[in-house]
């Protein structure tokens, strides 16, 4: 979501009308919503016009040059739009088939007449060898205003290991879990830190846990804690350990997929096999062994993802693909 409205926030700023048409639940919300002009409150002064409807119908949608679907439930409706509504995109985040949605109602809008824009190397793979389509890569950048090093004070044990906590089985809880649990015998000062919307509904053995935390303090969590580990099993991209690693984690994870655009084994992270949780305890438990290691890797990381991916650039890249697409 962030990746999307900061595209959109930042077309503004050069120049561009930019409208998002956004389903409200209910057309008394829409109506609502509407009369408050509400954007999201989590990025203030957001420039776009925010349009809140009861559903996507696509005969409603306005005149435009370029018209984006960023999910699989909006990639049907832009593609019944009329020609009015101009170039059809279709950003693709995540093989969303996977986990959300009936799989072959999402596989059907990959095949959808829309030109695609993928943020990872691996999907661009997904929509060539599964699907037969061709993509434009575009690696979703770090915001580096908001994720870099802080100096942050720590009164805990070290090292310390950060975690996203998350209701969805795929994004690997369990096995980090179980990963922490058999490095804990041999490396008996490591703290576990969780964080997530919402803290779990079991007890569970976090050392201890940021509910929710706002925007602006994730740069102090990231930069108190010396390892984030990753044991998601599928990723488009991976936004957490992108930021993690700008802020100055060392970065333990899955061979996720997305992970393989920022993720160089012994180079930027240290990398485990899919769903291995035996190689991701091994992985894990050399990191915190050695605080050598984790500075080597942890300034190399955040080299990398700061130096490699650049939200300017990125941004002048979508321009020149809906400009060039739209004959502009």
């Amino acid at each position: 979501m962030r990746a999307i409205l900061t595209y959109a926030d930042r077309l503004v700023a050069r120049g561009h009308d930019v409208t998002l048409s956004v389903p409200a639940k209910g057309a008394w919300r829409a109506v609502w919503l509407n009369a408050r002009g509400a954007g999201p409150d989590w990025m203030p002064g957001f420039r776009p016009l925010v349009t809140w409807v009861m559903r996507w119908d696509a005969g409603a949608l306005p005149d435009a040059d370029v018209l984006l679907a960023t999910a699989w439930q909006s990639a049907p409706v832009v593609a019944a739009a009329p020609a009015r509504c101009g170039a059809k995109f279709y950003l693709v985040q995540h093989y969303e088939s996977l986990y959300h949605g009936e799989p072959e109602v999402v596989d059907a809008t990959y095949r959808l007449p829309l030109r695609k824009i993928v943020i990872s190397t691996w999907l661009a793979d997904v929509m060539r060898e599964t699907f037969g389509a061709t993509s434009d890569l575009l690696v979703t950048p770090v915001d580096r205003a908001l994720f870099h090093r802080v100096e942050t004070p720590v009164t805990t044990s070290r090292p310390r290991v950060l975690m996203l906590h998350h209701e969805y089985a795929w994004k690997g809880v369990a096995d980090g879990l179980e990963a922490v649990r058999r490095v804990r015998a041999s490396v008996p000062g490591l703290r576990l830190v969780g964080f997530g919307v919402k803290p779990p509904r079991e007890r569970l053995p976090y050392d201890e846990f940021h509910a929710n935390p706002p925007q602006d303090s994730l740069a102090a969590l990231y930069s108190g804690c010396d390892i984030y580990l990753c044991p998601s099993w599928d990723e488009g991209l991976g936004m957490p350990p992108m930021e993690a690693m700008a802020c100055g984690a060392a970065l333990v994870t899955y061979d996720n997929g997305g992970s393989r655009d920022y993720a160089r084994d012994g180079e930027t992270a240290l990398v485990a096999r899919r769903r291995d949780v035996t190689d991701l305890a091994a992985r894990l438990q050399r990191l915190a062994a050695d605080e050598a290691l984790r500075a080597r890797l942890a300034a190399a990381g955040a080299a990398f993802v700061t130096g490699a991916f650049d939200w300017e650039r990125a941004v002048t890249r979508l321009e020149g693909l809906f400009a060039w697409s739209a004959g502009g």
